[in-house]
């Protein structure tokens, strides 16, 4: 007896829902969804975070902290379903220039709102940018 769309005898007692289940393909997608899930989840987090912080720089830590990890966590999933190298070298490099830019995107941004009189100033532990 062999197991729907199997090349192989199935072991006795052993279905082939079981032979499936324990894949590494099979593991691969389920963690390439929970992936997808946990970065779309992620990416949501920031989005509200972006609405709803009441400051600059609480918006700021919004849109780059969650949403980054989101969309790496998004990318991971991605690449575990698609399996082939030209994809993987699509999905790394996009992973690269994510990570590459966000920091400094959200260093002008916070500079950008000091300079500007947007940031309030007792909300800082640490004031770097006060001239002296």
């Amino acid at each position: 007896m062999t197991p729907p769309g199997g090349t192989g005898p199935l072991v006795p007692g052993q279905s082939a829902a079981a032979d499936w289940a324990l894949s590494p393909i099979a593991v691969a997608d389920w963690l390439g969804a929970a992936s997808l899930v946990a970065g779309a989840l992620l990416s949501l987090a920031a989005a509200i975070g972006v609405l709803r912080f009441p400051d600059t720089l609480s918006r700021m830590h919004a849109a780059t902290k969650p949403q980054v990890l989101g969309v790496l966590l998004v990318l991971l999933g991605v690449s575990l379903r698609l399996r082939t190298l030209a994809d993987l070298g699509m999905v790394a490099l996009a992973g690269i220039f994510q990570l590459a830019t966000a920091p400094v995107a959200a260093q002008m941004v916070g500079r950008a709102a000091y300079r500007s009189g947007r940031v309030e100033r007792r909300l800082l532990d640490v004031d770097e940018l006060a001239e002296h």
